[in-house]
């Protein structure tokens, strides 16, 4: 049986001017989120926000001559909880004369909770934004508080991110969603809501500790406002601070890439390498990220780990070298970085074996890099034998350990060539092609151009997740490790 939401029931009404009008007022004013005459949608979950919000909205209407529509979806992922809800947001607007739409989305349950929670609301934005342009609705607002805001800047800096991320939430985003109460404290809100008379709904969810928003708001925050007691306006106010920070970089890099990008009809990308490397490192990597984002299908931001690659290259490559990414291809190329949007075949080298274009990745020691003909992750890193025998004593398609006295650098990840050969570990030294290798173990030949191999000027050290090379495995001498582990990914983060 679903949990029953609770309705909250605050003190009667007040016949003063509530200041938190006056607050969303300002806000609307110095943000520019709406003008007179505008039709906006408001989203009404039945929560305090929301129903502030459109309380707030309503009483704004006819002196600024808005036309409100609210909006409410109901996931039914609660069951009676969930039309409950409904129920209140529909009575809500009737008593208040306000259109009201009910969206019933269908949602595909998927593995993790957060990930439905995410497709919950990518089906609400998706929705409201269709609605907005059917009925010609001017902006879409949503009950985002200051708090809202610290839980979301919380939430980036544990995850690493640079100052877009830690800027949070804005007022305003390209796509109409706007924000009027995101520098009011969720204290105001219930403030008003308790002066108002006004009831609201408690959703069950947002008391569970399975979200991990939920364990910020519920564990995390009441530590640091213990600490700080005004860390939800400190942490609202160094997000609008960055943001402003954020959108000037943001005017400095886009300036910066009409300036030194250049574009072909194919949709391969040039950077002057020489007035790249002599930029600031900031830069640097704010002008990595524009050109990536514009390879990606929905414009998503590259990973630091990524766009760390593409610098190193830059600054320390030589003609020729290459990186393949998940994104693009990126080439040091007669004095520039060239981007490409597809993996290029190098013309003569094509075999009938299945082998692909010669591209290897530098890679150097201690680094990670990305190979996307298996959507592998490979990280290289120096430790002591005992420290990295500690890793794993089993045995690990996933794990490996090399003798590092044993092989010099630059080491680098590649597919395989015709006429590669490496000594197989078990076979006491005797080498063997790696095509006859690849024929003993059953692999299929358009699969052979897929497998990395780590190498080295001495040689191939591994056939990655399939066999080391005999010469440079730990030995009983053996003083320090190449660690060198794979893993598998399944999407790229910031």
């Amino acid at each position: 049986m679903a949990a029953e939401s609770t309705i909250m029931r605050p003190s009667s009404r007040s016949a003063a001017r509530p200041a938190l009008l006056t607050h969303l007022v300002r806000t609307v004013r110095q943000q520019q989120l709406f003008v007179p005459g505008q039709h906006v949608l408001v989203a009404v979950s039945g929560g305090p926000d929301s129903v502030a919000l459109l309380s707030l909205l309503h009483r704004l209407a006819r002196s600024w001559r808005l036309t409100l529509t609210a909006v409410h979806c109901n996931y039914g992922l609660r069951g009676a909880e969930s039309d409950g809800d409904e129920s209140f947001v529909r009575e809500f607007c009737r008593e208040r004369q306000l259109s009201l739409v009910i969206h019933r989305p269908i949602l595909v349950k998927r593995r993790h909770r957060s990930s439905l929670q995410a497709g919950a609301r990518d089906a609400r934005y998706n929705f409201m934004k269709r609605l907005a342009h059917e009925v010609g609705a001017d902006q879409i607002a949503v009950g985002h508080t200051a708090n809202d805001q610290a839980e979301t800047v919380l939430m980036w800096l544990l995850r690493g991110a640079g100052m877009a991320g830690l800027a949070g939430m804005p007022y305003a985003r390209e796509d109409g969603i706007i924000r009027p109460l995101l520098a009011a404290t969720r204290e105001e809100v219930l403030t008003y809501l308790n002066r108002e008379g006004l009831t609201y709904r408690r959703d069950s969810s947002n008391e569970k500790p399975l979200y991990h928003r939920n364990r910020i708001r519920k564990e995390l925050l009441p530590v640091i406002t213990g600490l700080a007691p005004a860390a939800v306006r400190v942490l609202q106010r160094q997000a609008d601070l960055l943001r402003e920070d954020e959108q000037y970089l943001t005017g400095i890099t886009n300036k910066l890439v009409r300036a030194l990008v250049s574009h072909d009809s194919k949709g391969v990308q040039r950077v002057d390498r020489q007035a790249f490397n002599e930029l600031p490192v900031a830069l640097q990597r704010r002008l990595v990220r524009a050109v990536l984002r514009t390879y990606d299908e929905v414009g998503r931001a590259s990973s630091v780990r990524v766009v760390e690659s593409v610098r190193r290259v830059s600054l320390k490559g030589r003609s020729g070298a290459r990186l393949s990414l998940k994104q693009a291809l990126v080439i040091l190329d007669q004095g520039s970085v060239r981007f490409s949007p597809t993996i290029e075949k190098d013309h003569g080298h094509e075999t009938d074996s299945g082998q692909g274009k010669r591209e290897a990745l530098p890679f150097p020691v201690p680094s990670t890099v990305y190979w996307a003909r298996t959507n592998q992750q490979i990280q290289v890193q120096l430790m002591a034998r005992r420290a990295a025998e500690k890793m794993d004593r089993a045995p690990s398609q996933g794990l490996a350990l090399f003798d590092a006295d044993r092989f010099s650098e630059p080491l680098s990840v590649r597919a395989w060539q015709a006429g590669d050969r490496f000594s197989p570990h078990g076979m006491k030294g005797k080498s063997k092609k790696l095509q006859d290798f690849f024929t003993d173990r059953k692999v299929a030949r358009l699969e052979r151009g897929k497998v990395p191999l780590l190498v080295a000027p001495e040689g191939i050290l591994w056939v990655v997740g399939m066999r080391q090379d005999e010469r440079f495995v730990v030995r009983g001498g053996t003083t320090r490790c190449l660690v060198v582990s794979v893993s598998n990914r399944t999407s790229e983060k910031e």
